[in-house]
């Protein structure tokens, strides 16, 4: 994975780029203006503003075009790739080897991902063994490598009595993943949704236990793979 000097991007320029690619779902789909400015919590005059700058780069890290989105360019791709193999490997450090709980790593990561070598990277893989996972089950980009791409379903929408497995689960929100690790509804974890409406919420089994009703905001950040293709 080319390696970007630490001058040439800012903080600010890496969530957008680690933004697109998580909106487009790490295709070349197009993103909207106003689904990143919902994303990173930010007006949509700001993204527009932003984004024409990022195009008009040298080496462009977009191409955008007004009133039809934006999609990262090879060199956008690269970078957002770097921050977040950083950022979940971090997560994954601070969560086996300081004992953080699952709740805390994503704001700790999000400081550091954009200032680790590629040195400290490096010693970081090897020391955990080269993980494939973060602690919420997101895939981490190998170095020298596209990321890979999993059939993956919110829980809102998985099918009722069909079996699933918690594939990963949104890192966005630590009460919601607090509230998820007291369920169980945690990477691994076997899931029957059972019949009823989804309108207040989502009856389901996890491990085979007693059914719980999780609310639709909460069912909505677990992602769900068929039985064996979780990971």
């Amino acid at each position: 994975m080319t390696k970007f000097p630490l001058a040439a991007t800012t903080e600010a320029v890496d969530d957008y780029l680690k933004a697109i690619l998580e909106l487009s779902g790490n295709t070349d789909a197009r993103v909207t203006g106003n689904a990143l400015a919902a994303h990173l919590g930010i007006r949509a005059a700001s993204v527009t503003g932003m984004l024409q700058k990022l195009a008009a780069l040298e080496t462009p890290l977009v191409a955008y075009e007004k009133h039809h989105g934006v999609r990262l360019s090879e060199a956008g791709r690269r970078r957002a790739l770097e921050v977040i193999r950083h950022h979940r490997l971090l997560e994954r450090f601070l969560h086996d080897v300081l004992d953080y709980s699952w709740d805390e790593v994503h704001e700790e990561a999000e400081r550091l991902e954009h200032y680790i070598s590629e040195r400290l990277e490096d010693r970081i893989s090897a020391r955990l063994g080269d993980p494939r996972l973060d602690p919420h089950g997101h895939s981490i980009p190998p170095k020298n490598g596209p990321l890979a791409i999993r059939a993956e379903m919110e829980l809102t929408n998985w099918p009722c009595d069909v079996p699933g497995s918690v594939s990963s689960v949104s890192d966005r929100d630590p009460a919601a993943l607090r509230e998820m690790k007291l369920l169980g509804l945690v990477p691994g974890a076997q899931i029957l949704i059972e019949p009823g409406s989804r309108t207040v919420s989502v009856l389901v089994r996890i491990d085979g236990q007693a059914a719980a009703r999780l609310t639709p905001q909460l069912a909505a950040g677990v992602l769900v793979a068929h039985t064996g293709n979780a990971r």
